[in-house]
């Protein structure tokens, strides 16, 4: 009798089993590559999650509470523009309505990711939605313009991957944050974690000059208009950043011809 095969199991690298089947094995492959390039994420989620959350006890709320932002919302920018106005009694409507603002930035990702993701079965468009975050978009839309040739399966299975080591972490360090509180010293200076993390997402994408002018004149609209409330001037500049990229990659095109 032919020796019994033992059971085959992943190495910790992602290396699927042996006997794998083909499109498993890229499926597979595509997973461990967006575990793999959101890894460096964990530098900064860790201490931005640990800062809302004791921001957040700090604020007057309680445990649930604060882990009702962070699972609920999942989008650090606008859990601090909420938590800051409830603390000064803002209006429910202005707090919802600002909230909305800062995360206007997620329907524009949607957009960039539909061509992409849009044939998914709606209930994982509904994953894709609640898991979309700043960090996620970067690396799958990284990912999508440098293997535009792969299935929607592998770029669903890529983005799980790209979420992995970034959502549940953020769940973790928030929880962290609210219960450890003032035991963190403040030398620790969690707040570098915002900056950085926007940094380590923009410059791997200014990769052509419609991407750097793009971005030079969001960051000159958004520094001008920095007096407008709620987050007002990021929008606009946002939108003078997205008219700007697109007329230079047309006047590209036009020297091209």
């Amino acid at each position: 009798m032919p020796p019994t095969s033992t059971p085959q199991f992943a190495s910790p690298q992602g290396t699927p089993p042996q006997g794998t089947p083909p499109r498993t094995a890229s499926l597979w492959a595509a997973y461990w590559r967006g575990v793999r390039q959101s890894l460096p994420f964990l530098l900064v989620i860790i201490p931005f999650g640990l800062l809302f959350g004791v921001a957040g006890t700090e604020a007057g709320f309680n445990l649930a509470e604060v882990m009702g932002f962070s699972i609920l919302v999942i989008g650090g920018a606008s859990q601090f523009t909420a938590v800051q106005l409830m603390t000064d009694n803002a209006p429910v409507i202005m707090v919802l309505l600002t909230s909305l603002a800062v995360n206007l930035r997620l329907a524009m990702y949607s957009a960039a990711l539909s061509p992409h993701l849009g044939a998914a079965p709606v209930w994982q468009k509904a994953l894709v939605s609640y898991f979309m975050v700043d960090q996620s978009y970067a690396m799958a839309a990284q990912d999508y313009e440098a293997r535009p040739h792969q299935t929607l399966g592998e770029k669903l299975a890529y983005y799980a991957g790209a979420c992995t080591p970034v959502c549940p972490q953020w769940y973790f360090s928030t929880w962290a944050g609210a219960v450890l509180g003032k035991a963190i010293p403040p030398a620790f200076a969690l707040d570098f974690a915002v900056p950085i993390t926007f940094l380590a997402m923009l410059a791997p994408m200014l990769r052509t000059p419609a991407h750097v002018a793009a971005a030079l004149v969001s960051v000159g609209v958004a520094l001008a208009l920095a007096f407008l409330p709620s987050g007002l001037g990021l929008l606009i500049a946002a939108a003078c950043a997205m008219m700007t990229g697109a007329n230079v990659e047309l006047w590209m095109q036009r020297r091209q011809a």
